[in-house]
């Protein structure tokens, strides 16, 4: 997942507030003083956010000023390159902050954030609001629309952004509207932290800790070991816990033999924020879709999906949902059939109940076990984080010529988290690299790519990963599931796309791309992970130092369609949940129970109760603090275009040069300087479809 901070790219907003009495000291107030300018996490501290965000503000209302009151007529270098160039202070704490709300929060940057994320909306509305500025920017866009000044398509495409921030900020509408629409943002940026705070609230609250052996039944040994680290580290020793965690929820649904205890931890997992009580998200996602509707109609849409896709490869809730639907009838289908498989491994063993949710992957693993003789537990200890990132690391070294060399030199806000130097195949440094892959109270869940500084010209970015992956428990490392292992390539493939982009402007570079092209990056790089040539090259048993059998890839790779139905019908249930909520054209179309709207769509669409959306109304924190509110959808779009683009690569060679060139020069290099569809065409030739993603889902 791409992390998007704000609903415009150029402005980066979130804020913490707080005492400080040492203004002098504060190290927000110049670039930062090391090597590479990296966030300089050993000074920065809790008491310098306040004066560097007050001070941010500042500094960019002046720059703002000057260009709306600058004399001179308006030119694309005294106005669109210069609001490009504003509110660098105020970006380099927002980003610092935001990664560490994200990735290492606790109670006081939670509450903080929570209280000043207003005051960050009304920055961004006092900016796209103003009418000085937005007339300049008229002005260069009719003159650029009539052929009167001459601009390079990146640049065409950089004023088209800007013009589109001004009139989708309200800056053409009358002050009354204007008033209605900030104070609606206001709202809207306080509601969205809240979701957020409550899930990582809920997250960290449930706590599953068993004291009697005998409710280990079936866990592996390596399950066992990970949670007696986590009930040690609670103050629990002598226990086992397991949490909502990806990482210790997954496998204890996956082995354990205590179908009451999959049970409670299933139920916890998918009611978050649905508990009536403190953290509960009814009634704040029900507002967030009231108000989003109200926003919609006040900038002349019918509805907020078609106000999100007006931007988006897709232009319209229209597309998306004949996209959906289409999918839809083959991964149900699919997923019926599976249902009945597990079912009938349940009728077998003499067990008379029906399947749930809290025994899907269960008895999955079973069926894996029956029908391709292989289990997780197998083939876990060839996937060592250490060996899997060699791995990843000599890919994009044979694709890119990519050097990834650890370095010790750089401030880290935790020691988890591991640097690298990004070196081109001639030296050149293309940009520093964070990897953060532990869970921790204070990181949300889930995995993501974003930055601590963009790309622009010759600045070189920072960029991050943030994943919470198993832990290393006694003498065993983190051994990663063959998910986590995709996972870990996918993010990497974002981060690819941010450190290898050659923009001239900071809204154009990097990930600054329609929602539903930004997935391209990531997805693609999950096929290397499971090739046989590259699991030969990675793939190494952590005790033995053998390498993995040919009969083990073989069965991973028969693996690779097994249980899409489920997976791809979980995934379609949140994009079709989500657009759902985002095509009402009023907000009485909810009702009064959120939870009654939800169980209704699903109703609709014929989704069998033994699977839960990916993310339900509650919890699904992507369409309302992750950038992807009309938007989730666009994993299934970019594998459309991921599953064509890696059918170049497997006629020519997964590894052929050429090829790879040709995906960094059109695509990973040019971040949004021109429309992503031409940006694709250029790369392969034509449009794609849908055939090779049914073909790799196993769908058809």
């Amino acid at each position: 997942m791409k992390k998007h901070f704000s609903p415009v790219s150029v402005v980066i907003c979130c804020m913490m507030i707080c005492g400080c009495n040492h203004v002098e000291e504060n190290p927000f107030f110049s670039d930062f003083q090391t090597p590479y300018g990296t966030p300089d996490f050993s000074r920065i501290k809790t008491e310098h956010y306040e004066p560097a965000f007050l001070k941010g503000i500042e500094v960019q209302n002046a720059e703002i000023a000057n260009i709306a009151d600058n004399p001179e007529a308006p030119t694309f270098e005294n106005t669109i390159n210069a609001l490009d160039n504003s509110g660098q202070l105020l970006n380099r704490v927002s980003l610092t902050f935001f990664a560490l709300t994200e990735a290492d929060t606790d109670d006081n940057m939670a509450a903080l954030e929570e209280k000043f994320a207003p005051m960050l909306s009304e920055q961004n509305d006092n900016i796209y609001q103003n009418m000085k500025l937005y007339q300049r920017v008229k002005l260069i866009k009719q003159q650029a629309d009539e052929g009167t000044i001459a601009l390079s398509t990146e640049q065409t495409r950089l004023l088209k952004k800007f013009y589109d921030s001004f009139v989708r900020s309200g800056a053409a509408l009358d002050p009354q509207a204007q008033t209605r629409l900030r104070e609606i943002n206001k709202e809207l940026s306080s509601l969205s932290t809240s979701f957020g705070n409550h899930i990582l609230n809920e997250n960290n609250a449930f706590k599953l800790i068993l004291t009697d052996k005998g409710d280990l039944t079936g866990l592996p040994e390596w399950v066992v070991t990970g949670a007696a680290e986590e009930a040690k580290a609670a103050g629990q020793e002598g226990k086992w816990m397991f949490t909502l965690q990806e990482s210790s929820r997954l496998p204890f649904l996956q082995y354990s033999a205590k179908r009451d205890l999959r049970k409670q931890l299933y139920l916890a997992y998918i009611n978050r924020g649905n508990n009536n009580d403190a953290n509960d998200n009814k009634e704040v996602i029900k507002r967030i879709i009231t108000l989003r509707v109200e926003k919609a109609k006040l900038l002349g849409f019918d509805c907020y999906s078609n106000y999100v896709l007006d931007q988006c490869m897709a232009k319209n809730e229209k597309a998306v949902m004949d996209f959906l639907n289409n999918l839809w009838g083959y991964s149900l289908q699919n997923a019926r059939k599976e249902a009945a498989e597990l079912q009938a491994i349940m009728d077998r063993e003499g067990n008379s109940q029906k399947l749930e949710g809290w025994d899907w992957w269960y008895y999955a693993e079973k069926l894996r076990q029956e029908k391709y003789n292989l289990n997780e537990d197998e083939i876990k200890p060839y996937f060592s984080l250490e060996n899997v990132q060699k791995g990843l690391f000599h890919v994009v070294n044979r694709l890119y010529g990519i050097q990834m060399k650890p370095i010790d030199d750089v401030p880290v806000y935790e020691p988890d988290v591991k640097t690298y130097r990004v070196e081109d195949a001639d030296g050149s440094l293309l940009g520093i690299f964070y990897a953060d892959y532990f869970p921790r109270a204070g990181k949300r869940g889930g995995a993501w790519m974003s930055i601590f500084r963009e790309q622009k010209g010759p600045q070189r970015p920072l960029v991050y990963n943030v994943a919470s992956f198993t832990k290393p428990a006694g003498d065993i490392p983190p051994l990663l599931t063959l998910d986590e292992v995709e996972t870990l390539f996918h993010e990497f493939g974002h981060a690819l796309h941010g450190l290898l982009t050659k923009c001239n402007y900071f809204a154009t570079a990097g990930t600054n791309v329609a929602r539903d092209f930004v997935e391209l990056p990531s997805q693609i790089m999950e096929h290397w992970a499971i090739e046989p040539d590259v699991l030969k090259h990675y793939a190494v048993h952590y005790k033995t130092g053998e390498a993995i059998p040919d009969s083990l890839i073989q069965k991973i790779q028969n693996l690779s369609t097994f249980n899409q139905g489920f997976n791809t019908t979980e995934l379609l249930a949140a994009s079709l949940l989500d657009m759902y909520l985002h095509n009402v054209t009023s907000a009485d179309e909810l009702g009064n129970d959120i939870m009654a709207f939800e169980k209704a769509k699903m109703n609709q669409l014929g989704l069998i109760p033994q699977i839960a959306p990916r993310y339900r109304v509650t919890y699904f924190n992507h369409i309302v603090g992750s950038g992807y509110a009309a938007g989730y959808y666009s994993y299934l779009w970019a594998e459309v275009l991921d599953a064509d683009a890696f059918e170049a690569f497997k006629q020519h060679g997964i590894f052929d040069q050429a090829t790879a060139t040709a995906f960094r020069k059109q695509v990973l290099e040019c971040g949004d300087s021109d429309d992503p569809m031409t940006l694709y065409r250029n790369f392969r030739g034509a449009e794609p479809n849908n055939e090779a993603l049914l073909r790799n889902r196993g769908l058809k």
